[in-house]
């Protein structure tokens, strides 16, 4: 039943966004119309696509999971998500539409005049859209692998062919329509079933997660590992084993797992009673009710630099993500993007509430998760834990619909940007050609990567995106914006330096193995050694350069910071 409701939930939302697809292309026929959309779109309609567009893998399913796992630690990532649009809004997005520029390439070479900082800024774009994409593949993966059976490699490929097909026929005025509507449908996806949830939470009597000192099986529970898992169990269990465990093949007899570390092969069956303490997956921390629920209470080394970190990495990362800054050049003005960065905080922290009661409720009705590390399956498999039957499935088909709009609409807005910026930096005189050209590019790189990085969790591949941002093109255009003094020489010293650290701490993130120490807390939270190091090195080498400021700054400041009405000569 659940099985079913996910594929018409699948089946509806692709069909919704062919139709509205559909309707913007009908009056997509410039370059213009591919890239900002004639800059017609009015602060609302845009506020909701730029959510729509944010709200994504990571926000949809892996808020809840990283919840799950790691308790009050991770508010900070929703909080950090929603105020970086502060940030955005003071500093950045009005300067930014009036400049003219349609791509952050255009506005470093047009601020800059320089043609190798152009190449280099569209270089980061990619990087960072290609670090965004992976996690709406394995998202999408996921999903259809858990509600329906499906192989992961079908959830890639729902989205690479409608993000192929929408992007390249319509662009920016295709996709604005599809992502204000989606994020109205996300919202509705996540909050209704929520809202039931937590009723029937209520109804049920179970105790307040955080009273629990360690989260245990509701119910008799069946962990099937059709990979193999380590795992860390606390207090000694008796369980039922079907399968290899601990080096031993067993037949569905009674294994008693000691406390300590615990190998399971592939294709093993354990089954645990009920009122039995959770094995928590190698890589997951083991917290009882009280530190779970509290920041910092699971005293994980080298913690609060992780989080703050983390959050310098949001909040700077969000400044300089390229599918979130394209879509200011669709407003009509400075002042009406001023209007849609103040709209948008408001729309996300209306989402975020809902993904966080997920994770409360995930601790008490999906703890198995914990032992198989799937994290980012506990939005999708509350309904039916919760309410076995047809109310389960419609519920499940309500969610898996958000999960899916999620997956499309970042995805579309990704490409877009992606494919903008890497036609206009091939030919200046841009096609519609050339940008479908890009569209396909934009898209090849990360379903090559995906098969090869392994399961990852779809918030931890986003963090790395926005590192990469945060290091690169925030300091960019913070210093592009309000500081005459920037040089092209700065600009492109201080993006080798801090985009190069941050993209070879994403890459060996993905592809090497565990570290332990500072070395994999510098490796896995490096926002807050190379953000700085990034903004300090475009000033260095701008102030031993200065002599090679761009004759027209003082021209492109006025530009930038006065009223639109006034004309800078």
């Amino acid at each position: 039943m659940a099985v079913a409701a996910a594929l018409a939930a699948l089946v509806a939302v692709l069909g919704m966004t062919t139709v509205l697809g559909l309707y913007g292309r009908r009056t997509t026929q410039t370059t213009s119309d591919f890239l900002v959309a004639s800059r017609g779109v009015s602060p609302w309609w845009n506020a909701s696509a730029i959510s729509g567009e944010y709200i994504s893998a990571a926000a949809y399913l892996g808020t809840a999971g990283l919840v799950l796992a790691y308790g009050a630690d991770m508010l900070w990532l929703p909080i950090g998500a929603a105020a970086g649009y502060v940030l955005l809004l003071a500093f950045v997005t009005a300067p930014l539409r009036r400049s003219g520029a349609y791509t952050i390439s255009d506005f470093a070479e047009w601020r800059l005049g320089s043609p190798a900082v152009r190449r280099i800024v569209t270089c980061c774009v990619c990087f960072i859209g290609w670090f965004y994409l992976l996690p709406q593949f394995q998202g999408a993966g996921v999903t259809l692998r858990v509600l329906t059976g499906a192989p992961v490699w079908a959830g890639w490929a729902v989205v690479v062919v409608v993000a192929l097909v929408l992007a390249g026929s319509g662009g920016m005025r295709s996709i604005t329509g599809v992502q204000a509507v989606q994020f109205w449908l996300k919202l509705v996806a996540v909050a209704v079933p929520a809202v039931a949830l937590l009723s029937l939470w209520h109804l049920d009597g179970r105790s307040d997660p955080a009273a629990d000192r360690l989260p245990r099986f509701g119910r008799e529970t069946r962990v099937h590992a059709p990979t193999g898992l380590v795992v860390t169990v606390r207090a000694a269990t008796v369980v039922t084993a079907r399968g290899p465990v601990d080096g031993v093949r067993r037949a569905g007899e009674s294994v008693t797992l000691p406390p300590g570390r615990h190998e399971v092969g592939p294709e093993a069956d354990v089954t645990f009673p009920a009122g039995a303490a959770v094995p928590h997956y190698e890589h997951l921390p083991v917290q009882e009710g009280d530190t779970w629920a509290r920041p910092f209470g699971r005293g994980e080394e080298h913690g609060l630099y992780g989080t703050y970190s983390t959050l310098l990495g949001v909040l700077l990362g969000t400044m300089g993500l390229p599918h979130i800054l394209m879509r200011f050049y669709t407003n009509t003005c400075g002042s009406a993007a001023r209007r849609t960065a103040a709209i948008v905080p408001g729309m996300l922290a209306l989402f975020y509430v809902f993904p966080v009661l997920y994770g409360t409720l995930g601790r008490l009705y999906t703890p198995d998760l914990l032992m198989t590390g799937d994290l980012d399956a506990t939005i999708l498999l509350l309904p039916q834990r919760m309410v076995p039957g047809l109310g389960g499935a419609l519920l499940t088909g309500l969610i898996a619909a958000g999960a899916f709009a999620a997956f499309i609409s970042t995805s579309c807005g990704i490409v877009v940007a992606i494919a903008g910026t890497v036609s206009q930096c091939v030919r200046r005189r841009t096609g519609i050609a050339a940008f479908r050209v890009g569209v396909v590019f934009a898209l090849a790189t990360p379903l090559v990567l995906v098969p090869r990085i392994g399961p990852q969790g779809a918030a931890s591949l986003v963090t790395t995106a926005l590192c990469v941002s945060a290091c690169s093109l925030c300091p960019l255009l913070v210093l592009g914006i309000w500081w005459r003094g920037l040089t092209a020489a700065g600009a492109g010293a201080g993006l080798l330096v801090g985009g190069g650290l941050a993209v070879a701490a994403g890459v060996a993130r993905l592809f090497h193995g565990s570290w332990s120490g500072w070395p994999a807390a510098l490796l896995v939270h490096p926002a807050l050694v190379i953000a700085p190091v990034s903004f300090g090195v475009m000033v260095g080498a701008s102030l031993l350069t200065r002599r090679r400021v761009p004759r027209r700054a003082d021209r492109a400041m006025e530009r930038l910071h006065l009223p639109e009405d006034v004309v800078v000569h």
